[in-house]
């Protein structure tokens, strides 16, 4: 007697059920906020984004120096100004 896909039918409805579980936990079930309240996660995360948003700056400065140091060195003359 086999059991057909009755087996694989029932851990895929499982699995479903227990993703679902795991959506309705909300911030706190989450793997990487266990344990922390919601203020040290705000604070995590405030800093987190604090260290993305200075690295962007840097980013964007940087480039801003490599634009500039490649920019024409020769100043443009209006003849008619002269």
């Amino acid at each position: 007697m086999t059991r057909g896909n009755q087996r694989d039918l029932a851990r895929e409805k499982n699995q479903k059920k227990m993703a679902e579980q795991k959506k309705r936990q909300g911030a706190a079930g989450q793997e990487g906020n266990a344990g922390l309240s919601m203020d040290n996660r705000m604070n995590r995360d405030a800093d987190i984004m604090r260290i993305k948003q200075e690295k962007a700056a840097a980013k964007k400065a940087e480039e801003a120096a490599a634009a500039s140091a490649n920019a024409k060195k020769v100043a443009k003359v209006d003849p008619l100004k002269m």
